[in-house]
């Protein structure tokens, strides 16, 4: 439905060309811009692309477009699959789009309950708890009723 997609891009030519800008609109998709000379308002791409540089296997260069996708294809099934993510609770992107926050939470919650029953001093008298998964983040809240603010997820809907 138009008015329901938007990309978020930096300010680069491709991104800013009149014909990204046609196509974006044809297919009724909104585009935002960065604010120029802001290298951090995006903060959700600027984050991806720093956890992607610094992976110990980043190469200095890729020898084709080949060694690029194949480099991508595995960097992109270690983030989805195995990375833990401090914004969504430390819990894999698999594991929420899956629908497995619930029990993975669950089950942290546990085995922080045994390490207080065990030592409790070591937690300073209080249950340590595990990261609560927040329900929306936005770069560009909706209009019309929605804060926009980062609402953590209640227990009975962890996705």
């Amino acid at each position: 439905e138009p008015g329901q997609l938007t990309i978020h891009a930096d300010r680069g030519s491709s991104m800013r060309s009149k014909v990204v800008a046609q196509l974006l609109s044809d297919l009724g998709v909104t585009k935002t811009h960065s604010r120029p000379h802001v290298s951090n308002d995006n903060p959700f791409s600027e984050s991806q692309f720093k956890t992607l540089k610094y992976r110990p296997w980043f190469p200095k260069r890729f020898g084709g477009l080949e060694d690029a996708r194949a480099f991508s294809r595995e960097f992109f099934r270690w983030y989805n699959q195995e990375h833990h993510h401090s914004g969504i609770a430390l819990l894999t992107p698999a594991q929420v789009h899956e629908g497995k926050a619930r029990a993975v939470i669950g089950r942290r919650k546990e085995v922080l309950q045994a390490a207080y029953l065990a030592d409790p001093e070591r937690f300073r008298n209080k249950v340590p708890q595990p990261p609560r998964l927040r329900e929306e983040v936005w770069i560009n809240p909706p209009k019309g009723g929605q804060s926009g603010d980062s609402k953590e997820r209640s227990e009975k809907s962890p996705r």
